[in-house]
């Protein structure tokens, strides 16, 4: 090593703050980090990246004191430390945000900010503080959200700027963010990016998670990747690229496909009119207005729109979850707008949620209970269950949406927020639908994943499946999708074939150009 080598790597082992040493964690058999060593710098970025289950989470959990290693050393300014809670860890200055929002949906803004925390004064607790730092913490993430709003009243990606405001109230040396951005639109992960900056330049230390590589390049100063629970690569953002990630990853380029080619499409298999759904906060106006489409056989269509378009509510009518709308939903000719949502899926129209904690899972149920739940009539007979057949259907979805998983019998909090996602979407594919709507479904998925579910999507499309899913994600669009449409604020404002640019498709969504958000959905 030559001496201007050894006073770089002095200088940079002096600025090390925090350090994971040959951790290692074991469930059961499942080995998901296997000796990881891993440095955070006093006043950087530090970005892991990895595929689903390559241990990322699995790693924050420990250094957060969420999780104890099964063996190894955690270090923290030069001294071994033991976190045996994530409190401990918190009141040595690090603080994690998680994947999965951990907010009480019954709970306020406010209380949900400090809850366990609060703020004590002469008489009590403090309100009218927590309040007025709770206003402030939402003003520096320059979101109109009142303290006093319960978060259950909120769309996802404010309940996630909630859960990013908490994190910063606590004043952390370190802070992990664990796919912070994955519910945000375009103009909020640049307000956060503000915040990550102002953070490094009072010193803080960040350690961040993201499956938007091209985004998470924009602030990171030093990458690491995970695979299969080991470190594969680490470097300096200097020696880095998209395609450096990528091989490092999973040894392989990627891209999300292409529309599926070669067949007729079929008849009309959904279609959509009038479709109204009223906005039960501001009474003046609709979250979904008037939309009206319609979806052939074995054909693949985009949502794109950004936050409040109204992309959610209205595959969430279609659906049959939002009772108080009005127009028509038509399946394979049949009208189907009475039916309740059990009644919509035996006719073959599903839904994959975006909220796949709150809406797709049943937390207490294992892998294989959660894969089979929406499909209990083809193992049922007069109320009898035939074991042979469920495990046939769940052995099915696992293979089929490449699950990764210790057995059926695992519990379902054990995967990774990928793999529980392609249980979600696994779940739906196995009641066999016509037609399959998906909101977001590559949120907190990595490439591989990604290119994984397109490539199921466009299966599905060349059986005759017709399948729309809704993308925040402009590159998404020229994924497996033959047409897109737009959203703006309730209302349909664009519909394109896959010829289009990304310039078209945001000015039509209300985007402005400067603000987009640069996608993995390019070919590396």
């Amino acid at each position: 090593m030559t001496l201007h080598e050894m006073q770089i790597a002095s200088e940079q082992s002096s600025s090390i703050v925090l350090s994971a040493r040959n951790i290692a964690k074991s469930f059961g058999n499942v080995h998901a980090l296997k000796g990881v060593n891993f440095d955070v710098h006093h006043g950087q970025v530090t970005t892991l990246f990895g595929e689903n289950g390559a241990g990322k989470s699995t790693l924050m959990k420990v250094l957060s004191g969420v999780m104890q290693p099964s063996s190894g050393q955690i270090v923290l300014d030069g001294n071994p430390v033991a976190f045996h809670s994530a409190s401990d860890a918190r009141d040595l200055g690090v603080s994690i945000i998680h994947q999965e929002l951990s907010l009480a949906p019954n709970m306020n803004v406010r209380d949900n900010i400090f809850m366990g925390r609060e703020i004590i004064g002469a008489g009590g607790v403090d309100y009218a503080e927590e309040e007025k730092q709770s206003r402030a913490l939402m003003r520096e993430l320059e979101e109109d959200i009142d303290p006093l709003t319960l978060v259950e009243d909120l769309r996802l990606g404010q309940q996630q700027l909630v859960e990013i405001a908490r994190a910063l109230s606590v004043d952390s040396r370190i802070l992990i963010m664990d796919e912070p951005t994955s519910a945000l639109s375009a103009s909020e992960v640049e307000v956060l990016f503000k915040v990550v900056r102002d953070l490094k330049n009072r010193g803080v230390s960040i350690v961040y998670i993201s499956h938007h590589l091209e985004e998470a390049l924009q602030i990171t100063d030093h990458a690491v990747v995970l695979r299969d629970g080991e470190v594969t690569a680490s470097a300096p953002r200097g020696d880095i690229s998209l395609e450096w990630i990528v091989q490092n990853m999973v040894g392989e380029n990627f891209d999300l496909g292409s529309p599926p080619e070669g067949y007729a499409m079929g008849d009309t298999a959904l279609s959509v009119r009038d479709l109204t759904v009223p906005d039960m906060v501001r009474k003046d106006r609709n979250v979904v207005d008037g939309v009206s489409l319609e979806v052939r056989a074995g054909e693949i269509v985009c949502i794109y729109g950004l936050m409040g378009a109204g992309r959610t509510e209205m595959l969430e009518c279609i659906a049959g979850r939002l009772p108080n709308a009005s127009g028509s939903v038509n399946l394979l000719g049949q009208e189907v707008s009475s039916l309740s949502i059990a009644e919509r899926i035996e006719e073959g129209l599903v839904l994959v949620p975006e909220d796949r904690q709150r809406d797709g899972l049943v937390q207490t149920m294992s892998v294989g209970k959660n894969l089979s739940l929406a499909n209990i009539q083809a193992f049922t007979r007069a109320s009898i269950i035939s074991r042979r057949r469920e495990r046939n259907i769940i052995e099915g979805a696992i293979k089929n949406v490449t699950i990764k998983t210790s057995g059926s019998d695992a519990e379902i909090g054990s995967l990774s927020g990928g793999n529980q996602q392609k249980v979600v979407i696994g779940k739906m594919l196995a009641t066999d639908p016509k037609v399959v709507l998906l909101d977001e479904p590559s949120r907190g998925i990595d490439i591989g994943a990604k290119a994984e579910v397109f490539r199921l999507l466009a299966e599905g499309a060349r059986k005759g499946l017709a399948v729309v899913f809704s993308t925040s994600e402009v590159g998404e669009c020229f994924s497996v999708a033959h047409r897109i449409i737009v959203m703006r604020r309730g209302r349909i404002s664009a519909e394109f074939s896959n010829d289009v640019t990304k310039e078209e498709i945001m000015a039509a969504s209300g985007e402005a150009v400067s603000a987009i958000r640069p996608s993995t959905g390019v070919t590396l």
